[in-house]
Protein backbone atom coordinates (compact mmCIF):
# COMPACT_ATOMS: atom_id res chain seq x y z
CA UNK A 1 0.00 0.00 0.00
CA UNK A 2 1.21 3.19 -1.05
CA UNK A 3 0.75 5.00 2.40
CA UNK A 4 1.56 2.82 4.85
CA UNK A 5 4.77 3.76 6.43
CA UNK A 6 5.48 -0.40 7.32
CA UNK A 7 5.34 -1.21 3.74
CA UNK A 8 7.86 1.90 2.89
CA UNK A 9 10.39 0.73 5.67
CA UNK A 10 9.65 -3.15 3.99
CA UNK A 11 10.00 -1.79 0.65
CA UNK A 12 13.48 0.10 2.08
CA UNK A 13 11.97 3.46 0.82
CA UNK A 14 12.06 4.86 4.64
CA UNK A 15 15.44 4.14 6.53
CA UNK A 16 14.90 1.59 10.09
CA UNK A 17 17.12 0.21 12.18
CA UNK A 18 16.37 -3.28 10.75
CA UNK A 19 17.89 -6.36 12.60
CA UNK A 20 15.94 -8.74 10.60
CA UNK A 21 14.87 -9.60 6.83
CA UNK A 22 13.87 -11.93 4.92
CA UNK A 23 11.59 -12.48 1.23
CA UNK A 24 8.56 -12.82 4.37
CA UNK A 25 9.10 -10.27 6.73
CA UNK A 26 11.29 -7.23 8.30
CA UNK A 27 11.98 -6.58 12.13
CA UNK A 28 13.05 -3.16 13.47
CA UNK A 29 13.67 -1.72 16.45
CA UNK A 30 11.08 0.45 17.22
CA UNK A 31 11.23 4.46 18.07
CA UNK A 32 9.67 4.90 21.06
CA UNK A 33 10.86 1.64 22.74
CA UNK A 34 8.74 0.71 25.93
CA UNK A 35 11.05 -1.96 27.25
CA UNK A 36 15.21 -2.18 26.86
CA UNK A 37 14.57 -4.44 23.13
CA UNK A 38 11.89 -3.32 21.50
CA UNK A 39 11.25 -5.06 17.95
CA UNK A 40 8.71 -4.54 15.48
CA UNK A 41 7.89 -7.41 13.45
CA UNK A 42 5.99 -6.76 10.26
CA UNK A 43 5.37 -8.99 7.22
CA UNK A 44 6.09 -7.49 3.61
CA UNK A 45 2.20 -7.95 2.74
CA UNK A 46 -0.12 -5.42 3.37
CA UNK A 47 -3.00 -6.58 5.90
CA UNK A 48 -4.34 -3.90 7.64
CA UNK A 49 -5.33 -5.48 10.71
CA UNK A 50 -5.65 -8.48 12.42
CA UNK A 51 -9.04 -8.30 11.61
CA UNK A 52 -8.63 -8.80 7.73
CA UNK A 53 -6.29 -11.53 8.19
CA UNK A 54 -7.44 -14.81 6.06
CA UNK A 55 -6.55 -18.50 5.84
CA UNK A 56 -3.98 -17.61 3.17
CA UNK A 57 -2.44 -15.53 6.04
CA UNK A 58 -1.87 -18.86 8.34
CA UNK A 59 1.98 -19.34 7.42
CA UNK A 60 2.36 -15.38 7.42
CA UNK A 61 1.30 -15.17 11.28
CA UNK A 62 3.17 -18.34 12.36
CA UNK A 63 6.20 -17.29 10.78
CA UNK A 64 6.40 -13.88 12.78
CA UNK A 65 5.89 -15.50 16.02
CA UNK A 66 8.61 -17.93 15.51
CA UNK A 67 11.19 -14.80 13.52
CA UNK A 68 10.14 -12.96 16.55
CA UNK A 69 11.47 -15.86 18.74
CA UNK A 70 14.60 -15.87 17.04
CA UNK A 71 15.16 -12.06 17.69
CA UNK A 72 14.82 -13.00 21.46
CA UNK A 73 17.61 -15.71 21.29
CA UNK A 74 19.50 -13.71 19.17
CA UNK A 75 19.00 -11.02 21.75
CA UNK A 76 19.54 -12.85 24.33
CA UNK A 77 16.24 -12.49 26.55
CA UNK A 78 14.93 -15.80 25.29
CA UNK A 79 15.50 -17.51 28.68
CA UNK A 80 14.63 -14.77 30.92
CA UNK A 81 11.38 -14.30 29.02
CA UNK A 82 9.71 -11.68 26.49
CA UNK A 83 6.62 -10.54 25.21
CA UNK A 84 4.82 -10.75 22.17
CA UNK A 85 2.43 -8.48 21.02
CA UNK A 86 -0.19 -7.74 18.80
CA UNK A 87 -2.81 -4.61 19.09
CA UNK A 88 -5.78 -4.58 16.91
CA UNK A 89 -7.68 -1.17 16.41
CA UNK A 90 -7.72 1.96 18.20
CA UNK A 91 -8.77 1.04 21.18
CA UNK A 92 -5.80 -1.39 21.91
CA UNK A 93 -3.54 0.87 20.76
CA UNK A 94 -3.02 -0.08 16.91
CA UNK A 95 -1.27 2.91 15.33
CA UNK A 96 -0.26 1.67 12.03
CA UNK A 97 -2.40 0.40 9.50
CA UNK A 98 -0.64 -2.85 9.23
CA UNK A 99 -0.36 -6.39 11.06
CA UNK A 100 2.68 -6.40 13.24
CA UNK A 101 3.84 -7.27 16.55
CA UNK A 102 5.50 -5.95 18.97
CA UNK A 103 8.39 -8.03 20.81
CA UNK A 104 9.84 -6.80 24.02
CA UNK A 105 12.30 -8.46 26.56
CA UNK A 106 15.32 -7.09 28.66
CA UNK A 107 13.33 -6.17 31.23
CA UNK A 108 10.33 -8.11 33.91
CA UNK A 109 7.32 -7.03 32.37
CA UNK A 110 4.68 -6.96 34.53
CA UNK A 111 1.04 -8.16 33.82
CA UNK A 112 -1.89 -6.87 33.24
CA UNK A 113 0.03 -4.65 30.81
CA UNK A 114 -1.32 -0.85 30.70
Amino acid sequence: MADCIFCKIAAGEIKSNIVHQDEQVVAFRDINPQAPTHIVVIPRVHVASLNNLGPEHDHVVGYLVRVAAQIAEDEGFSEQGYRIVANCGPDAGQSVDHVHFHLLGGRSLRWPPG
